[in-house]
């Protein structure tokens, strides 16, 4: 397949480091060193629905393909106001979609897996037209009293329409399942006889082991991917990899030896808005004009699961 058009939304509010300060033991000479964020995109008064619907529906004017046109419809996403319907039935009724739509908890790497799913369908001859929609609000998962978490993360949406063609090198997705080094839980209806512990519990994460994780899953999946297709990094024009942390990011860089011009970055006034960062940075450098036809664009994501994924495209 090949990307026929990106879109992306954010939410209004935006949230600097001093305004987190105001009721966290926190200040932005704390967070810009570990992270690199210095604001994010909150959900005040918005539906991520409606963020979703809005990226779609941009994706879908690049693209020249009207609703009626798009074949399926995946839409990633980790927590919505809606256990059922799926966020892609809420989106896609607000869209005009006729298609095939289902949801997809991938966490970060999401858009990465979405695209296999295309990908795959693709090849099997079932569709033409795909639309992937990469719908997060992760601000809604944190402790907002747990400052090690909530400056993290921001929210906003990404979608991706894709077409007929052959643009799509190869992917590799890979798994080192531990469900104990990011987690939330989240509290369901009782009922007379569940007699267990029922308690909402906000985002959990150990750091320093999910740290570990995205810096060797990245770099090792980019070479064996980059291998397994007979190239070299030398032929690799942009990496765009998930905006988790600052940190994992220059510490993918170093590994893999590249320089950080290859590296578009939009952390410092995103965060990490789990598997609509990609797809967030990828409209916002295409719509920069950034990439050129033929370039090629190595994606890289990592996450709860804990999952990753590579994918290497051509414009």
């Amino acid at each position: 397949m090949k990307i026929l058009g990106t879109g992306s939304a954010l939410p209004k509010k935006i949230v600097t480091n001093d305004m987190l300060s105001e009721f966290l033991d926190t200040s932005d000479e704390w967070i810009v060193p570990r992270t690199g964020i210095r604001s994010r995109h909150i959900i005040s008064d918005e539906k991520i629905e409606d963020l979703g619907a809005q990226a779609a529906l941009s994706a879908l004017e690049m693209s020249g393909l009207k609703p009626e046109d798009i074949d399926y419809c995946i839409c990633s996403n980790v927590v919505s106001e809606y256990v059922t319907p799926g966020l892609s039935c809420v989106i896609g009724a607000k869209i005009g979609l006729k298609c095939p739509c289902i949801d997809i908890n991938c966490a970060c790497p999401g858009f990465i897996y979405a695209l296999d799913i295309a990908e795959t369908h693709y090849i099997a001859g079932k569709v033409r037209n795909v639309l992937i929609i990469c719908a997060e609000q992760p601000t809604r998962m944190c402790d907002w009293t747990d400052r090690s978490t909530c400056v993290l993360f921001g929210d906003g949406a990404g979608a991706v329409v894709l077409g007929p063609g052959s643009n799509v090198k190869g992917i590799k997705l890979h798994s080192q399942l531990d469900a104990t080094k990011i987690w939330e839980r989240n509290s369901l209806m009782p009922t007379p006889y569940y007699e267990g512990d029922n308690r909402a519990i906000g985002l959990q994460m150990n750091g320093r082991e999910v740290f570990k994780f995205a810096v060797k899953a990245s770099t090792s999946d980019v070479e064996d991917l980059l291998n397994e297709l007979g190239m070299t990094k030398d032929q690799v024009d942009w990496y765009i990899v998930h905006q988790a942390n600052y940190r994992i990011i220059d510490a993918i860089k170093q590994y893999l030896g590249e320089p950080d011009g290859k590296f578009p970055i939009n952390i410092s006034d995103h965060g990490n808005s789990s598997s609509a960062s990609c797809t967030i940075l990828l409209d916002e450098c295409n719509k920069s004009h950034m990439f050129k036809e033929g370039n090629t664009l190595v994606f890289s994501a990592f996450g709860a699961g804990l999952l990753s994924g590579v994918a290497v495209l051509e414009w």
